[in-house]
């Protein structure tokens, strides 16, 4: 695998020393200072590159090179095909075609209405006093109901539902609801800046009418707009899934399961468009088995995001991070999955057969805690993610007898 490392820009408190150290080549990146819709300037694409493969300070190559956008964001008129969606079409792919020449060949993107992620509660303390992300079902449930008052967001709910969220509600005291609210409505680089109630509820509205199938037809629409530049330019689309992988607050889900990335695949079958497999995402819902998923569309994934979650019994819909190899996740075969891919291309003469990973949310321990990270994105969570990772890699391949 390559060894890669979510890189925020010159802003993130984690340095592109202490990542290269930490063992990366390949950077995953984006320029988050330029607003969705608008055109990447070429200089800024080469600045960004320049700046990950060059230590200006010390007059040295790092040893780095920014191989994976993630992501070019998509805007929501493409995604509801309405308003200007042809003019950002049409921005989206020369950005597409600025980055294949400047010999950046990889986006990461997701088709997520209005949010990229949810969480519920971003600091659920484990048994070793370091925090990670994760939902609450009853929170979710919740906020739609009490914090947003979503019109029709009763009838969305089964009764049991409903109950349990209004005892989960009232259990909360005005601290912990405010904290609710903040956690599902933050906005993180890539996504959106934070929302407020009603401007969440604004956004919503955009999508009323759009159902699964229409939002796909959507996709399939912009996919097949901007296949043609992508096989021109040689930049490869690698869709990542839902997060969390079933519908919350009303708006539509269409890459949760198996069958829908099949389906993706069934009508946009060019090599251009693959999956970026997200072990955590996928593994949100209990249906989902992200190993088998892995194996299934292997030669379709471009990019992995390797991290565990946790589901809570008795309680569907609900989870929690946990470390790397240890959860719901059945990490050795995913991880055997990705190795025999690998073979299978190198086998085959393909010049890119190792795919590019990175440890996705890692657990924020204590020395990070005034680092001003991202939720997830913390430095010695990751690290230890990574290594955890890359023990894992070098284990299976020896017990396969593949050598490195």
């Amino acid at each position: 695998m390559l060894q890669s490392w979510r890189w925020f820009g010159p802003g993130d408190p984690v340095s592109l020393r202490e990542i290269r150290q930490a063992g990366v080549t390949d950077v995953v990146s984006s320029l988050h200072h330029i607003a969705c819709g608008e055109p990447w300037p070429r200089e800024e694409i080469r600045k960004r590159i320049d700046a990950i493969a060059w230590d200006s300070e010390q007059q040295r190559a790092t040893g780095l090179r920014w191989s994976m956008v993630e992501s070019l964001p998509i805007h929501e008129d493409i995604k509801t095909r309405s308003g200007e969606f042809r003019h950002y079409t049409e921005v989206y792919r020369e950005n597409l075609r600025r980055l294949g020449a400047e010999g950046v060949r990889a986006v990461c993107y997701n088709f997520m209405p209005v949010l990229d992620w949810a969480r519920t509660d971003l600091y659920v303390e484990q048994a070793d006093g370091s925090t990670i992300s994760g939902c609450n079902i009853d929170a979710f449930v919740a906020f739609d109901l009490f914090l947003l008052r979503r019109p029709g967001a009763e009838a969305d709910y089964p009764p049991y539902a409903l109950a349990s969220a209004r005892e989960f509600w009232d259990s909360l005291d005005p601290a912990a609801r405010d904290s609710l609210r903040d956690c599902v409505l933050l906005g993180l680089p890539g996504t959106v800046e934070d929302l407020t109630p009603a401007d969440f509820l604004q956004r919503l509205d955009r999508y009323r009418g759009i159902d699964a199938e229409r939002l796909r037809a959507n996709l399939v629409a912009f996919l097949q707009d901007i296949m043609p530049t992508c096989e021109e330019v040689g930049v490869r689309m690698c869709i990542h899934p839902d997060d969390p992988a079933y519908p919350i607050f009303g708006i539509p889900r269409i890459l949760s399961r198996s069958e829908d990335v099949q389906r993706l695949f069934d009508a946009v079958p060019s090599p251009s468009n693959g999956l970026t497999l997200c072990t955590g995402s996928f593994g949100s819902c209990i249906a989902n088995d992200p190993a088998q998923m892995f194996e299934r569309f292997a030669d379709r994934v471009y990019f992995v995001h390797f991290r565990n979650v946790t589901h809570v019994p008795g309680k569907e819909g609900s989870f929690y991070e946990s470390n790397h190899l240890f959860g719901s996740v059945d990490m050795p075969r995913a991880m055997t999955a990705l190795i025999r891919e690998e073979e299978r291309r190198k086998a085959a003469g393909l010049p890119d057969w190792s795919i590019p990973v990175r440890p996705d949310h890692g657990k924020l321990m204590d020395g990070d805690k005034d680092s001003a990270a991202y939720p997830g994105y913390s430095r010695t969570g990751r690290m230890i993610g990574l290594a955890e990772l890359r023990g894992l890699e070098v284990g299976l391949r020896h017990s396969l007898g593949l050598l490195i």
